[in-house]
């Protein structure tokens, strides 16, 4: 048993002062240091730096390690021309990107508080970083696969890698699950396919939709930038979904949607309807030129996540937690600040369906502490504070284990 202590413990009911936390691998119980530690009187005392927060370890729900090679080689500013910049480029990048490349990656994560992210993973390169990094995974399998002729292949090579994350080592924190490219890139009857495993196994399942409007014209219309890349690479000019079809093949199952900055608000409130929710990926949308999220009009629940450095300058979930404050201008700063820290703990376990994220009893001893410059002079503002100061963590434990 340890009982660490801090100046102020992030709770479900907001920040608590002069409070400690008995652990384990999973919390044992929040009170006082003097009660804490005459109940467990053997426990070892953590006395965190002053000006400390205790949090729940961050959950970043949606990262593309595979690209993390990627510095300035792709195009950035509007989604088409990126999107050719990947494919004139993506072998290299590939290539470049090896274990050693994607760990670090895993490591500057939990520098910057991440304890848990969501791996989208095309060809399965990183299952074995993400086995061996001491941060839980939601391992997201992805289907791609738009070409009636192929797809019957592609979706064997998927299932291949969604049962080599079912048979990872007893000893990685690593959740199979699965993920569907884009409404554009994956033919329905597999994407029905999937989403029945999905359903089979209960296993948390993730799409990106409409992430640009490139997307929604070739959708709605079959026509648009997105028409010319299709002819060029798949010699088709028609579509194989539309936007109200896809949406409704997950009607059945809670999703996790990516991006959805040119859904309009018909289509959000439609997945608000059918229990679904949103990664929101601020600095990639604003990168590619896609556009904002109205996270203000909203009616489910959003987390806020990187995305991966094919179309972000870092991993670290404080940047992005920092370019959301800056991009939501409408919201009053301090009540934002405080949405978002929710956005990637309590709210980030809900849709992954983890035991973390909530500093209470019973869930799993996942911490990251913030240490402030100066103690905080209005406890409404600690939220703000802890986002605007910190780039990296002070400390950081997983299932009661230090890291940093």
């Amino acid at each position: 048993m340890k009982i660490i202590s801090a100046n102020f413990i992030y709770t479900p009911e907001g920040f608590v002062e002069n409070q400690a936390v008995a652990f384990t691998d999973t919390i044992s119980q929040i009170g006082s240091l003097e009660t804490l530690q005459a109940s467990y009187p053997e426990a070892k005392h953590i006395q965190t730096e002053p000006n400390s927060i205790l949090f729940p370890g961050f959950i970043n729900t949606h990262v593309h390690l595979e690209f993390s090679s990627n510095k300035t080689s792709l195009k950035y500013g509007s989604f088409m021309p990126w999107l050719y910049s990947v494919i004139e480029h993506r072998e290299d990048l590939v290539g470049e990107c090896d274990n050693s490349v994607m760990m670090g990656e895993c490591e500057a994560m939990m520098r910057s508080g991440i304890t848990t992210f969501g791996a989208i993973s095309s060809f399965g390169n990183e299952l074995e970083v993400c086995e061996n990094t001491p941060q839980r995974v939601v391992f997201f399998n992805e289907l791609i696969g738009s070409n009636a002729q192929y797809a019957d292949m592609l979706y064997g090579d998927f299932m291949e890698r969604v049962k080599a994350s079912m048979s990872c080592k007893p000893s990685s924190r690593i959740t199979p699950a699965i993920a569907i490219h884009s409404p554009y890139s994956v033919h329905p009857i597999i994407l029905q396919k999937a989403v029945n495993v999905a359903k089979e196994h209960k296993l948390p399942l993730s799409a990106h939709f409409l992430e640009s409007q490139a997307e929604r014209e070739w959708l709605e219309h079959g026509e648009g930038e997105l028409k010319s890349f299709f002819k060029k690479y798949f010699s088709t000019e028609t579509p194989v979904t539309n936007i109200q079809e896809f949406m409704y093949a997950f009607d059945t199952y809670p999703t996790h949607f990516t991006h959805c900055v040119q859904a309009n608000q018909v289509e959000l409130d439609y997945l608000a309807q059918k229990g679904h929710s949103i990664a929101h990926c601020p600095r990639s949308n604003r990168y590619l030129g896609c556009g904002r999220l109205p996270i203000e009009n909203l009616k489910l629940p959003f987390t806020v996540a990187t995305d991966g450095l094919s179309s972000n300058d870092s991993l670290n979930i404080f940047d992005e937690l920092r370019a959301a404050l800056l991009l939501h201008n409408d919201i009053p700063i301090q009540e934002l600040a405080i949405n978002l820290l929710k956005t990637v703990t309590s709210d980030a376990a809900d849709v992954l369906g983890l035991n973390c994220g909530k500093i209470e009893a019973e869930r799993a001893a996942d911490f990251a502490i913030v240490t402030l410059r100066e103690a905080p002079k209005r406890h409404e503002e600690i939220a703000l504070w802890s986002i605007l100061h910190t780039k990296e963590v002070s400390a950081l434990y997983i299932e009661g284990e230090q890291y940093v």
